[in-house]
């Protein structure tokens, strides 16, 4: 199932940026280097429109580099897109955004009015901490769990950049049942909206098969677990989760597999690739699609049912 979570000031939000776009010159969509795709919210792209966008791969060192480096590529096929890898761990790379701006505004600059900007990002992403590095100063209240910014506010950078920052937001449905995952692994959902063994099994999965040698490495591991359920059992042994009799603890060996990945303390490791999310692109589409033609069906019958109910009175 599907994981969901959107609090009521996310749909405020939406409504807010939607009013300010028409006023945005360019967009700075934040991202997860990890899961560019899921982190990736397709509002987004509807609001913007066809203005031009900056796509921050943030925490990129916490990511595979060598799949970072395609997901730049991958992103930057698309018209006015600019996308680059950072980490606000060096201000040095944030620092270098305001030029990004300016070069994808040019006409913006040479009449010396400020670049208005807008900044977006899924909650949890590093949007704060950016702006902060920008601005110099703290403005942003920053935290280690989503949705901390709630409201937008508009900052002069005093650069030529003005930036107006948004709550990060998810979107009301996530469809690809992947995805959501992905966002509750990373720590985009908060942690009281998931089920800790759900999410971790998950990402056991992945682990196994993508990153086998980084897992055995971490937990000191002999041979590779068979599945899931073996390698979280292996991390509560190697780790002393355990219930009384001896008995596994799952959700501690569950809560240690998924902070130590938040921490980058396995590795860099990626959980999505451009190939995956071209597949994945396809398979909600046809969910998509056999969920309209239902819907559509169901419709029909409605009225079928009402059209012959008039014509019996």
């Amino acid at each position: 199932m599907a994981i969901q979570w959107y609090p009521g000031h996310m749909h405020k939000a939406r409504k807010e940026i939607e009013e300010a776009m028409p006023q945005v010159d360019l967009v700075i969509e934040v991202l997860d280097a990890r899961i560019p795709y899921s982190s990736e919210n397709p509002m987004v792209a509807q609001l913007r429109g066809d203005k031009p966008c900056i796509k921050l791969l943030n925490k990129s060192d916490l990511a595979d580099p060598e799949i970072t480096a395609q997901w730049i590529e991958y992103l930057e096929r698309e018209q006015g897109v600019k996308a680059t890898a950072i980490t606000t761990l060096q201000a040095a790379m944030v620092k270098k955004i305001p030029d990004l701006c300016r070069k994808l505004v040019p006409s913006r600059d040479k009449t010396e009015k400020d670049i208005r900007t807008m900044i977006m990002g899924i909650p949890n992403v590093g949007k704060s901490t950016i702006i902060n590095t920008l601005a110099g100063r703290v403005i942003a209240k920053t935290g280690n769990e989503p949705a901390v910014t709630k409201t937008q506010q508009r900052i002069n950078l005093r650069n030529g950049i003005v930036l107006s920052d948004t709550p990060g937001i998810l979107w009301p449905k996530v469809d690809n049942e992947a995805s959501s995952y992905r966002l509750a692994v990373t720590g985009a959902i908060k942690d009281t909206a998931m089920e800790y063994e759900d999410v971790a099994l998950f990402a056991a999965k992945y682990f196994l098969t993508a990153y086998p040698k980084e897992i055995c490495e971490r937990y000191n591991l002999s041979e590779l677990p068979k599945d899931d359920v073996a390698l979280l059992e292996e991390i509560g042994r190697k780790r002393g989760a355990l219930r009384p009799g001896g008995r596994i603890d799952m959700h501690k060996a569950s809560e240690l597999l998924l902070h130590e990945y938040r921490s980058g303390k396995i590795g860099l490791l990626s959980l999505e690739t451009p190939a995956m999310a071209e597949l994945e692109k396809i398979e909600v589409a046809r969910i998509m699609a056999e969920k309209e033609a239902i819907k559509e069906a169901k419709l029909a019958a409605e009225r079928l049912k009402r059209s012959g109910k008039r014509h019996n009175d």
